[in-house]
């Protein structure tokens, strides 16, 4: 019998994340789940609830739930970096506080992550993946704290591959909109705004959580071993629009 690869997913019961967890499990992975709400959690092997605001700031915190993965997770072939949070604030109004949870879960939780588990990844000649964002090269106003957090990680992710040369491949993908409920919640659920967005879009339409499963999958296998430190956009061409006047 083949064992089976394991992969951990952070924030594994958002839109993203469940779909990630989906498409890993049909693919024969073992997937291990982590988020912050603890509930139920489909196509996922093992689940934890996991505050990586806390894994970053309080060290207790952070020596119990690694007592906890070193028991239940002995091997490891690819770790996901999805768990985010969007805070929105201006300059003016952006508080110390929210700034330093957006870097502990976008960016410090990462690497912190991403150092824990390197032995296991480097026996496995695994990798990492990094899901960024859009708003690491293009963003908007009152996303200042969720916008310099995904830059970073892009950054994170190429010293990274540096770093790690040889040992572990480490990429990241930049969704821009994707049809999640949390994106609809950020439009009311308002279906005439969310085809305005669609039709934004070169493609005529915003992405699919299985598109970003899907690109994660292929960045996992060795055969497209070759792609290492990237950042891959999956934009619809958003990114390639200039917007002008009428």
């Amino acid at each position: 019998m083949i064992n089976k690869k394991t992969v951990v997913i952070t924030g594994v019961l958002g839109g993203i994340g469940r779909q990630l967890a989906k498409t890993f499990h049909e693919n024969n992975y073992n997937v291990v789940g982590l988020d912050i709400v603890d509930a139920s959690a489909p196509h996922c092997d093992k689940f934890f609830k996991f505050d990586l605001n806390q894994y970053c700031s309080n060290p207790s915190y952070k020596t119990k739930i690694e007592t906890i993965f070193d028991r239940e997770i002995p091997e490891l072939f690819l770790l996901i970096n999805n768990a985010a949070v969007q805070i929105l604030s201006s300059v003016s109004e952006i508080k110390l506080e929210d700034w330093n949870q957006t870097l502990n879960v976008n960016l410090t939780g990462p690497l912190m992550l991403s150092q824990f588990f390197l032995s296991r990844l480097d026996k496995s000649m695994g990798s990492i993946i990094n899901i960024a964002s859009i708003h690491q090269q293009l963003t908007k106003k009152r996303f200042v704290a969720y916008a310099s957090s995904k830059s970073a990680l892009v950054g994170l992710t190429k010293a990274m591959s540096v770093d790690l040369q040889g040992r572990v491949r480490v990429n990241a993908i930049s969704p821009a909109a994707i049809d999640t409920q949390m994106l609809r919640d950020g439009f009311d659920n308002d279906e005439a705004k969310v085809q305005l967005l669609n039709e934004l879009h070169p493609s005529q339409r915003i992405g699919k959580p299985q598109e970003v499963s899907q690109l994660a999958l292929l960045l996992a296998e060795d055969k497209l071993g070759f792609i290492n430190g990237a950042n891959l956009n999956i934009d619809g061409g958003i990114s390639n629009v200039l917007k002008d006047l009428d």
